[in-house]
């Protein structure tokens, strides 16, 4: 009799877990669909559509060695970009919680906008739901258990969305086009390994420490100050993000592997390792 009634419960519970995947699976997709849809609905055209290597004369010579190595002349310019990641995250502000995720993200580069719609895996049969974006000036970080259970949502305010201008400028590595000045960025020298840039996005400016290696490719990206949120407070923080494992793709050097940390007082604390698994470009016309 007991083992009738265990065995009728476990069935309902694998129907009611099994319902909620689907349902919230459908209701994420769709919540995912609107951010693209409001991404495309502000749209630029990229001028001019390829690459011509007189845009480097005036900029500092690492920048200049950066371009001469990851594009060639006539370089069609990207537009936007679809990719798809896989590796681990750090789930917590103080220790060591590395869950594996999946993702695809969509970039759009003029006007600056990207949507990472990620999935955790924390344990058999749960997966948390990440939209973490950038669109129309304004950032977006969510994440729901199931897709539809909240157990995380920032607000909306200034300091998120400079933080989300400043990720999708970071990984320009990853869309290098995106960095030339006919693109809105500006570059100043610092030394013959560094230079600092800075990207404008309406009333929102990001600046951001550009490494080079020996190369002559990014091999880091720092920020004296992106907004991290410490007990419920924004707290401004030293931040970085680095790259490794360059490969060509149509055409053009990107980094393969990244990690992303918090540059503490204590000594770095990564929370992102991941890697590439599949990218396209789509071109300016």
């Amino acid at each position: 009799m007991w083992l009738k009634v265990i065995m009728f419960a476990i069935i309902v519970l694998v129907f009611m877990i099994t319902v909620a995947i689907l349902y919230g699976s459908n209701r994420w997709q769709s919540n995912t669909r609107e951010l693209h849809a409001k991404m495309e609905a502000v749209r630029l055209p990229i001028m001019p559509d390829t690459f011509h290597s007189h845009e480097w004369d005036v900029l500092p010579s690492p920048v200049q060695r950066y371009f001469r190595t990851v594009l060639k002349e006539g370089q069609p310019l990207i537009a936007a970009v679809n990719m798809e990641h896989a590796g681990t995250i750090n789930m917590s502000e103080t220790g060591e919680q590395w869950k594996p995720f999946k993702s695809i993200q969509r970039v759009i580069i003029r006007r600056p906008g990207f949507v990472w719609d990620a999935r955790i895996h924390m344990a058999p049969l749960l997966n948390i739901f990440i939209h973490d974006a950038y669109i129309a000036g304004d950032g977006v970080l969510t994440a729901k258990l199931f897709g539809f259970l909240t157990v995380m949502e920032q607000p909306g305010t200034p300091e998120l969305a400079q933080g989300e201008l400043m990720r999708f400028f970071a990984e320009g590595a990853w869309y290098p086009t995106s960095l030339l000045p006919g693109q809105g960025v500006v570059w100043k020298a610092i030394d013959d390994t560094q230079a600092s840039a800075t990207l404008s996005d309406g009333s929102i400016k990001v600046r951001l420490v550009f490494q080079f290696d020996a190369q002559g490719l990014i091999s880091s990206v720092r920020s004296d100050g992106r907004y991290r949120e410490v007990d419920g407070i924004q707290v401004s923080t030293p931040w970085q993000g680095c790259f490794w494992n360059y490969e060509l793709h149509d055409g053009m050097l990107i980094p393969l592997e990244a990690e992303v940390e918090w540059l503490l007082p204590e000594g770095p604390k990564p929370y992102w390792r991941g890697r590439i698994q599949q990218i396209e470009y789509e071109y300016a016309q």
